[in-house]
């Protein structure tokens, strides 16, 4: 991904709510199968590390673009934004 690329999507994920938030648990298979299936449905997500989660906000977002194939595009204080090219009909694809 190119620094245009991820700089044109940053912007498009600052308009964009959290969907799922990381605590005390850690990252569970079951949240990598609920983030897998959003980065399906909308390609580009938000993620909220809260302080009670063990690992910090860089090392969740590695973990989790490792686990569900997408491309980590910006770590924010507490905060990632993540995507992946969905090819599920229906989508509307952000365009570079």
């Amino acid at each position: 991904m190119t620094s245009k690329q991820r700089a044109a999507l940053r912007s498009v994920a600052a308009g964009i709510e959290p969907c799922f938030q990381i605590g005390k648990g850690d990252i569970t298979d079951n949240q990598v199968v609920g983030i897998s299936g959003a980065l399906q449905t909308r390609e580009l997500i938000k993620i909220n590390v809260l302080k009670s989660c063990s690992l910090d906000a860089k090392e969740a977002a590695a973990e989790i673009g490792a686990k569900t194939g997408a491309e980590v595009v910006a770590v924010t204080g507490n905060k990632i934004v993540l995507y992946r090219f969905s090819d599920k009909d229906g989508v509307k694809h952000i365009e570079f």
